[in-house]
């Protein structure tokens, strides 16, 4: 084994160190070294494996540290795996892991840690909703164990040693590496799960390998977590105590922020312009990977009428994204007709025909589609929108009700909190739903996979052209190509009503250092972050 990887012409190592906290030159640490940041909503779990959400994703991150992390500008730099080597074929990679790395309760983090946690995403007994992820990254056997064709001990992950962990892919897979900071991938100790069931991620149960544990959890109320001692690179962790606060209503957490209660928060829509002037040292607007839509439901419990593509076109023609994202949310957000944020590294925007309509020929377009399907103002089509809880996400969904509203659509907004959002749409239980989807890494096909057959796809979009074109892309010296062609179809087909790219839209205290302004992700770790003395 040594000798062939030491032979292969694309091993690679890391030779710089992993990032850590950085005192900028003239900056003094506060006496206080704490982080209150803002949730909109109670984090569901803090199950890696089981983890659904971006929030949860944010605190994840701090509780356990994957093969690699994330440095501020989004490159990708070691994490336990100190480096790592690739077959000359693309198909193997070995990781070398930290002897150093402990869990919180003194435990010594290994392969086989790895393992388990991969194991357990893609066991079909925990019905984990991420599983098509650890499939996503080509590790061999994970679809057969996700289908129940194989068992979990095939899974191309094995233990060379206590420190040495060898995944094998079914293909190569350019952007492998990237998946690896993901949650999904992170490493469980199983004797935790054994001993403590469905409570082991409770506060007090969980034992993580982060730079902090989980110290307190109020569900939906706020989650506490401390500087972890047993963390490898502990000596280097400068924040004591991180605050995860949930508030429901935007503009309640704005005051909580402006009373010094949260340091960071959400701007909620239309106020970025005034913030930005009032306080241009704390209002940001940058580029984020998120991308906002309504879904459709096309599986055999949605509406008959929606499963008309030019019903789903005419919906579509008719928001008006300019009026939605100038006058709306006026935050520095791009109004979307495909799915993939343009932010994401090497993706080309494809060329969509409605985006080059003016709003006057979408809207002619759309009452010629609805008139053809037997709808207009004096027969409306009655359509219901599911939506969680949010200011923001009402804003949008009542001007879209008055967009449609013209053109004979008659929309019924239906708000839920995230949770009852999120099982409804888990389980086909809605006609239109409000929907972001947030990358999980820095490529396009973190987007495009979402609606793959297999994929998270809630409205269960079924394209085999589609599917086809994604598996071609992972070997493809252009995937570009392939991206592009996808985007038509999803542009043809519309499972989705895309509405608006993201831009991240904060008020920051400037006494908060580390925060990744330069990573599109927005992947923040604790660990490389400081308050400083004001």
């Amino acid at each position: 084994m040594t000798k062939l990887l030491m032979s292969t012409a694309l091993a690679l190592s890391f030779a710089l160190p992993a990032t850590a906290a950085t005192v900028a030159d003239g900056d003094e640490l506060a006496e206080t070294q704490e982080y209150n940041f803002w949730l909109l909503d109670a984090i569901k779990t803090t199950d890696p494996q089981l983890n659904t959400d971006v929030e949860g994703s944010d605190v994840l991150r701090q509780l356990f540290e994957g093969l690699m992390n994330e440095d501020l500008q989004g490159g990708m730099v070691p994490g336990v795996a100190t480096d790592y080597e690739v077959s000359e074929d693309g198909l193997t990679y070995t990781f070398n892991l930290r002897p150093e790395a402990k869990w919180s309760n003194g435990e010594p983090v290994t392969a086989q840690d790895f393992i388990y946690g991969w194991q357990r995403a893609v066991d079909p007994a925990n019905a984990s909703e991420y599983a098509w992820f650890i499939e996503l990254m080509n590790v061999v056997n994970a679809s057969e164990i996700v289908n129940g064709e194989a068992e979990l001990d095939t899974l191309g992950a094995t233990a060379i040693d206590d420190n040495t962990l060898e995944v094998k892919l079914t293909k190569p897979t350019p952007y492998f590496i990237k998946m690896l900071s993901h949650p999904t991938t992170f490493p469980v100790l199983k004797s935790v799960v054994d001993e403590h069931g469905d409570d082991w991620t409770q506060a007090g149960n969980l034992v993580g390998n982060g730079a902090y544990v989980l110290t307190d959890h109020d569900l939906g109320v706020q989650i506490t977590m401390e500087k972890n001692p047993e963390y490898w690179d502990a000596d280097s962790v400068i924040l004591e105590k991180l605050n995860g606060i949930t508030v429901n209503d935007i503009n309640v957490a704005l005051t909580r922020y402006q009373s010094g209660e949260l340091d960071r928060v959400d701007i909620p829509a239309g106020q970025y312009p005034r913030l930005k002037e009032e306080y241009p040292e704390e209002a940001y607007s940058l580029p984020y990977a998120c991308s906002y839509a309504y879904l459709v439901n096309l599986s055999d419990k949605g509406r008959e009428e929606l499963q008309d593509p030019n019903i789903r076109r005419a919906l579509t023609l008719g928001l008006d994204r300019d009026i939605i994202v100038e006058q709306v949310l006026q935050g520095g957000q791009r109004p979307a007709y495909n799915w993939t944020h343009w932010a994401m590294e090497g993706f080309e925007m494809p060329e969509i025909e409605m985006a080059s309509m003016s709003q006057e020929d979408r809207v002619a377009e759309a009452k010629r589609l609805l008139e053809e399907a037997g709808f207009g103002p004096d027969n409306p089509l009655n359509l219901t929108l599911n939506y969680n809880t949010s200011e923001d996400h009402k804003k949008i969904a009542v001007v879209a009700q008055q967009m449609w509203k013209p053109l004979g659509v008659n929309l019924t907004l239906n708000n839920m909190e995230w949770k009852v959002h999120t099982d409804r749409m888990q389980e086909q239980d809605f006609e239109l739903a409000r929907y972001a989807w947030c990358a999980d890494y820095n490529e396009a096909s973190t987007f495009l996979d979402y609606f793959r057959s297999t994929g998270s796809n809630y409205g269960e979009f079924n394209n085999a052209d589609y599917d086809a074109l994604l598996d071609e892309a992972v070997t493809s010296e252009n995937p570009n190509e392939q991206y592009t062609q996808a985007e038509q179809i999803l542009a043809q087909e519309l499972p989705l009503i895309p509405i608006y790219h993201y831009a991240q839209v904060d008020m920051i205290k400037p006494y908060v250092k580390g925060l990744p302004f330069d990573n599109v992700m927005n992947s923040w770790y604790g660990k490389d972050m400081y308050i400083a003395a004001e």
